[in-house]
């Protein structure tokens, strides 16, 4: 449960901002959103459907930005995820950059949703049982249904002799 309330805190307390500076400070989280021509140069490297490149700017010199990738995202909707490796991106390969700032709007939701769902579950009886993994004892008072099982249809005669049945 912990583990689910800091990760909903930690995507939904975030949003991509343009960069309000000409050239941002090392360190800065930033999200490259990648042009055509920036697809084709960076596709042997990086791969070839990049949408948006994420990171950490380690620095700029010149056009060229030098950032350590968290991880990319692709054009048919998904997220590759890096280990930090040190890329050079050209600004000619970008189309706009982003700053990744803190939400407050989000992390108040983020948070009062958490704490929404905790309190539907405490109230209904299934706080326990949804921390400790055990079900909710069986209802002793529930009656079986007996539902009858369809049966193979018989062969037509004629089929019978032609496909007899086997013995085991």
């Amino acid at each position: 449960m912990t583990i689910v309330g800091l990760g909903l805190l930690t995507t939904g307390c975030y949003t991509l901002q343009p960069v309000a500076v000409a050239e941002p400070a090392a360190g800065t989280r930033l999200a490259f959103a990648i042009n055509d021509v920036g697809r084709v140069a960076l596709g042997g490297s990086m791969g070839p459907a990049l949408l948006k490149v994420n990171g950490t700017l380690v620095n700029k010199q010149e056009d060229d930005y030098f950032v350590s990738v968290s991880g990319v995202d692709l054009l048919q909707g998904g997220f590759q995820t890096w280990a930090g490796e040190t890329v050079r991106i050209n600004s000619s390969f970008v189309s706009a950059v982003y700053e990744r700032k803190f939400s407050k709007g989000r992390t108040i939701l983020a948070g009062a949703t958490t704490v929404g769902l905790i309190a539907v579950l405490f109230s209904k009886g299934k706080l326990h049982a949804f921390l400790d993994g055990s079900d909710p004892p069986p209802d002793t008072m529930a009656q079986t249904r007996r539902v009858p099982v369809p049966v193979a249809p018989r062969l037509p005669p004629f089929l019978r002799s032609i496909n007899p049945p086997r013995s085991p």
